[in-house]
């Protein structure tokens, strides 16, 4: 078998080349991971990047709550135990009014429409049964334009009990009866200035009775 002999330039010249191509990938290694490590060092000493706040948007005055509607303010008085201003809630009728008044036994509740709603301002006045008041608000018939009168007789003061004198403005049970035990113990009235005479009755009592009271 023929041996085969090289030229030791030509060797030389090989084994040179080799090692530059091994040098180059070593080198080329080297950069690579050089690179690797800055970048890791640079991503992690940045700065955290902070999201900004979320706005809300605005919100359209169709979206907005709409404000409550305000009640109504009233007067309640007449035969009441607790006469005064009450305040209600929007769509309150006068039975509202009057479950915060508490009508006494006495009020004739038949002559006022319970389920009409209140209106702002207005003055509710309770009559009593058989009441006669001048200045009460009279009814209107919607149809004729004509109004209505409330009817009624005034009490005699000599012959009625105690249920028909509880019935007159500013006389309660209390002093229903002591104007029987006066009758009872003087005598009959003989004028309606006597009931000043009457345990309970003063001048501004008598003032208000006297419209309603005959002997």
């Amino acid at each position: 078998m023929a041996e085969i002999i090289v030229d030791r330039t030509m060797r030389r010249r090989f084994e040179d080349l080799v090692g530059r191509r091994r040098d180059v990938r070593v080198v080329a290694l080297v950069v690579a991971g050089a690179c690797a490590i800055a970048l890791a060092l640079w991503m992690r000493g940045a700065p955290a990047r902070i999201a900004p706040p979320a706005t809300q948007a605005p919100l359209s005055p169709s979206a907005e709550t709409p404000a409550p509607k305000s009640g109504a303010v009233v007067h309640v008085g007449g035969a009441v135990k607790r006469a005064g201003v009450y305040e209600l809630d929007p769509g309150a009728r006068v039975n509202d009014a009057l479950d915060l008044a508490v009508p006494r036994r006495a009020a004739d509740l038949n002559a006022l429409n319970l389920a009409e709603l209140v209106v702002d301002g207005a003055k509710i006045d309770v009559p009593r049964r058989g009441e006669v008041v001048a200045s009460a608000p009279s009814s209107v018939d919607s149809a004729s334009g004509s109004t209505t009168e409330p009817a009624g007789e005034a009490v005699n003061i000599n012959t009625a009990d105690e249920a028909l004198l509880d019935t007159i403005p500013e006389v309660g049970p209390a002093t229903a009866q002591a104007i029987i035990e006066y009758r009872t113990q003087i005598g009959l009235f003989t004028s309606v200035e006597q009931l000043i005479e009457v345990s309970g009755i003063g001048p501004a009592t008598l003032e208000a009775m006297r419209p309603f009271v005959t002997v």
